[in-house]
């Protein structure tokens, strides 16, 4: 006889507060720096039978640079920055740490363009590379003046815009309120938490400190259908305006007051984590108001996602006032 299936079974599981699965989180970033610690202490056991196992010459031999090439090299900085993140911090030509690289810092960076904030805190793969750059500056005697932490925009943007928006001709267009929610006030929320549980857990162990981390949200960007150096063919992007053409938003501007509402969502969201008792440590950049979506948007952001030169140079000073 078949097995009878009752009602409540079939009923989802009742989602956690918003505070159970903060503690959910960041448990869950604790568990998985013990893991990147645990895989990356014997790692550097391998490393060291492995130096110790070495040739006579391959140990001893050590090339010298003259003075002059030493001095050419310029003055040391002003301190050390740990990145992980996206493709505002992983960007061809200029990104936000190339500028903060010209302002003086010494740059460690595990950045990966299209990088998703779930990948990050839930993947593992950023996290060991973060890890071993932290080892590398370690080795140098130093510790990291900051970590640098960048994400959220492809957890939103690209082939999963669509999806928050309800179709223009539906009984309810615009965002999709629960949509919008689940996406941005519940998975990367609790993402941002795992992976801030995560690095502060790592550096708390390998440093004996607690380490600043800075976290920022986003400026407003215009969607108006540029792609990385115009989208053509393979080039990635747009990111936006597809999403919009899809559901029957055709107006740029109201398009453009959707996505300010979106990104103002953003930004209230990872501001309160920043501000949540366990991540005092924790500093949040507000990039509103930094890059103009006026006439001249275009001497701001070079597409839908990432700002020009200028613009990251415009960006990166934020952050270099914020930086401890």
């Amino acid at each position: 006889m078949a097995k009878r299936v009752s009602s409540r079974s079939k009923q989802s599981a009742p989602r956690p507060s918003a505070s159970a699965a903060a503690r959910a989180a960041t448990d869950a970033g604790k568990r998985l720096a013990t893991k990147v610690h645990r895989e990356g202490s014997a790692a550097l056991r391998a490393r060291a039978e492995a130096i110790a196992a070495a040739p006579r010459r391959a140990r001893s031999r050590a090339a010298t640079v003259a003075p002059r090439f030493i001095r050419a090299a310029g003055v040391k900085g002003i301190g050390t920055l740990v990145a992980e993140g996206d493709s505002w911090f992983d960007y061809p030509w200029m990104d936000v740490l190339d500028v903060l690289g010209d302002l003086g810092y010494e740059i460690e960076s595990v950045a990966s363009k299209g990088d998703r904030v779930e990948d990050m805190a839930y993947g593992g793969g950023q996290l060991a590379k973060f890890r071993r750059v932290l080892e590398k500056v370690l080795r140098r005697a130093e510790l990291p003046r900051a970590i640098l932490l960048s994400g959220g925009g492809n957890d939103i943007a690209g082939t999963e815009f669509a999806m928050l928006l309800e179709h223009a001709s539906s009984p309810t267009p615009g965002p999709n309120a629960i949509i919008v929610r689940e996406v941005i006030d519940l998975r990367i929320r609790n993402a941002y938490i795992t992976i801030l549980a995560s690095v502060t857990e790592l550096c708390k162990t390998m440093t004996g400190q607690t380490l600043p981390i800075l976290v920022h949200g986003y400026d407003l960007p215009v969607p108006d259908g540029r792609g990385f150096l115009g989208g053509w063919g393979p080039l990635p992007g747009p990111w936006l305006q597809p999403g919009f053409r899809q559901k029957g938003y055709e107006n740029q501007n109201l398009n453009r007051g959707t996505i300010g509402a979106l990104i103002d969502q953003f930004n209230v969201m990872l501001k309160g984590v920043a501000a949540m008792a366990q991540f005092k440590h924790v500093r949040y950049v507000d990039l509103r108001g930094t890059l103009p979506s006026g006439s001249s948007y275009k001497e701001w952001w070079a597409d839908e996602l990432h700002p020009t030169r200028k613009g990251f140079r415009a960006v990166a000073a934020k952050f270099a006032n914020v930086i401890p």
